[in-house]
């Protein structure tokens, strides 16, 4: 199926609504603008996505530790960061139309893409979102919600080095939310003002940090493909020097061909000892390490994995979408990787009034429910709920039918094959486990 178009973005935002993946913030209200609310198919595919990320950088690695940071920091971690004085975008407003864009995304900065009406110059805007910590709003109350949750890894690494000590090189792991108060915001969950991070801020020496570099480039380009993102839809984009932030001397994103273009899933970044040393500055705390073996102090440098979860929500979400002709009809199936499904197991009554089929229909969910992650369902005709799962990323059927009441076997059917195998009651959590365990 062709990436690059309008009507895969509208199927994709549909299904998210019709299913329970994604609803509009606020919805009965008119909505918030990009702002997005998860259902109950939604929220199990992104905690799935975070349990994949944390297994990979945390689970299984010895040199990386989590944690997570509080959202409100002092206020000057970010003037020590550079976020009060460099966090900014250049904003443009239409004379005419009073509609706002982000300079740097105006094919023209003279002219409204809109209307053709005359812009105003760039002017710089802040991206942070402000508020007042206690009951006064005065100036010494402001703090901020955090862009970022680097940061609040940066200003731990004192507390790691004494609780932990840790031999370089070492990382830290975050997961958490950010905010931005984006002039543009748009294409769905791709970029909103509020999101979350999944962040890894890796502490080298300096004489390692190229080489530490294109290893996370591989390293989080493989997970990706991994959890089965087409190869064809995946690129490694270098930055150039003129886009680089202020701190890093090299960054590299990880895009995906979204319906609207190529976009970034992630970066990872040569951040540099900019981080420790401006923090160390601005708290007058010494933030260097200190190798024993060497006898000597100096600031590690950092190489920064960071990607965003929402946006990772709707690569998965856009890759996994297929379209299939069975017959007359049309198929719509999530083939979404197995670690990823928001549901493995859906159980089926075929008849629904029929007592002893119910009973054991819903005797075999509570037990496979144990084990994963099971719904009942027995809202329609089976074929109709067969096409409900697909559409869902439902990675096996199992239906109850009279025989099973006799040879206590069950129906099982595979999403991605469509290929129906009887089993033993006795057996079916085994036969299962084989496919969803491994």
């Amino acid at each position: 199926m062709a990436k690059n178009n309008e009507d895969l973005m509208d199927k994709v935002v549909s299904l998210c609504k019709r299913r329970g993946f994604i609803f509009q913030s606020s919805d009965i209200y008119g909505g918030l603008a990009n702002a997005w609310d998860y259902g109950p198919y939604g929220v199990e595919l992104k905690n799935n996505l975070k349990r994949a990320w944390w297994k990979s950088v945390v689970q299984e690695r010895d040199d990386i530790f989590g944690m997570d940071a509080s959202i409100l920091m002092h206020p000057k971690v970010w003037e020590a960061s550079g976020h009060v004085e460099n966090f900014y975008d250049l904003k443009s407003d239409c004379k005419s139309c009073k509609k706002r864009f982000k300079t740097a995304d105006l094919k023209d900065q003279n002219k409204c893409p809109e209307c053709a009406g005359e812009l105003t110059e760039g002017r710089k805007f802040n991206l942070m979102f402000k508020t007042y910590q206690g009951p006064v709003e005065d100036v010494a109350n402001l703090i901020y919600l955090r862009p970022e949750t680097a940061q609040g890894m940066f200003v731990n690494f004192l507390n790691i080095l004494d609780s932990k000590h840790p031999k370089l090189p070492f990382g830290l792991a975050q997961i958490g939310k950010a905010f931005r108060n984006e002039i543009t915001p748009g294409n769905f969950t791709f970029r909103t003002r509020e999101f979350e991070q999944m962040e890894v801020e890796y502490f080298t020496r300096p004489e390692e940090a190229d080489k530490k570099l294109e290893e996370w480039i591989d390293y989080r380009f493989k997970w990706y493909l991994d959890l089965g993102i087409k190869k064809e839809n995946l690129k490694k984009r270098p930055h150039t020097k003129e886009e680089l932030a202020h701190y890093a001397k090299a960054c590299t994103d990880i895009e995906y061909n979204f319906p609207f273009g190529w976009s970034e899933l992630e970066g990872v970044a040569n951040r540099t000892d900019f981080d420790l040393k401006q923090h160390a500055e601005a708290s007058g705390k010494d933030l260097q390490y200190f190798d024993d073996a060497e006898k000597k102090k100096f600031y590690p440098y950092i190489i920064e994995p960071s990607g965003g979860v929402d946006r990772s929500v709707l690569a998965f979400l856009t890759d996994a979408y297929h379209e299939e002709k069975v017959k007359a009809d049309t198929r719509v199936v999530l083939k979404l990787h197995k670690d990823l499904a928001p549901t493995k197991v859906a159980v089926l009554p075929l008849l629904k009034n029929r007592p002893q089929i119910v009973e054991l229909a819903k005797k075999i969910a509570s037990g496979l429910k144990k084990s994963f992650i099971t719904v009942y369902d027995d809202t329609a005709a089976i074929g109709k709920l067969y096409r409900r799962q697909d559409e869902v990323g439902t990675l096996f059927c199992v239906t109850i039918d009279v025989q099973s009441l006799e040879d206590k076997q069950v129906t099982v059917r595979s999403r991605d094959t469509m290929q129906q195998e009887r089993v033993n009651i006795n057996q079916l959590q085994n036969y299962l486990g084989t496919f969803l365990s491994s």
